[in-house]
């Protein structure tokens, strides 16, 4: 039987698009998380925790190397999600509801994403050289991949807390995405972020409708 994790393992042709089983299934899981969490459902982070692991994966295979140490951070800022929305679950006296963050904040944010993005571009793009037996080629697009992988790392740890403008850098970052996907070949999951894009566009609306209930002190923004 051939190797279902391979993203050369054809699971069925769209529009005489070849999708191997990898692409097909990591789609869908990543799709539901991101219906999930727009709906502050506490299961968006175990649905997400499959669909990162089969991203990673196929990020590897197609050399988006950027792409694939952004999962490893994805796995981890997931459990801290899961964790920090459970405790939140628990304490029903103090609803856990999406806020906006305070100026100091989002500059901070702003600045981590502008200069990590370039350092990561620097490195991405000799990576190759300096460990061929795990990276043998040279990465494709390292800067925008870099500053997509920079971007959602920021926006993911803003998720978590249930911060507003996580859904901005999610827009930012389908946007790239849906062009940086579709040059590279792997045509379903540009369509995946045409399709993350309209839902990123929700979530912002969904939650800034959420945030309009009165917040207590314990979780107002900082």
């Amino acid at each position: 039987m051939d190797n279902l994790l391979d993203v050369n393992t054809i699971a069925c042709t769209v529009l005489g698009y070849p999708l191997s089983y990898l692409e097909l299934v990591g789609t869908l899981f990543n799709l539901w998380s991101v219906w999930l969490v727009i709906r502050q459902q506490l299961l968006t982070w175990p649905v997400g925790i499959i669909g990162v692991l089969l991203f990673m994966l196929l990020f590897y295979q197609i050399r988006l190397y950027s792409d694939t140490l952004e999962q490893i951070y994805y796995l981890g800022a997931s459990v801290y999600g899961w964790w920090l929305w459970a405790r939140a679950k628990e304490r029903p006296e103090q609803p856990f509801v999406p806020y906006l963050s305070k100026g100091p904040t989002l500059g901070l944010v702003l600045l981590f994403t502008i200069v990590l993005s370039g350092a990561t571009s620097e490195l991405m793009s000799r990576v190759h050289l300096w460990l061929p037996a795990l990276f043998p080629q040279p990465a494709a697009f390292p800067f925008l991949d870099a500053l997509t992988t920079i971007m959602s790392f920021s926006a993911m740890w803003l998720m978590a807390q249930k911060r507003l403008e996580s859904w901005v850098y999610w827009i930012c970052v389908d946007v790239i995405g849906i062009g940086l996907y579709y040059v590279q070949g792997v045509r379903f999951i540009a369509l995946l972020y045409v399709v993350l894009l309209g839902l990123a566009i929700n979530g912002l609306i969904t939650w800034l409708r959420a945030a309009r209930r009165p917040v207590p002190e314990s979780v107002q923004a900082v």
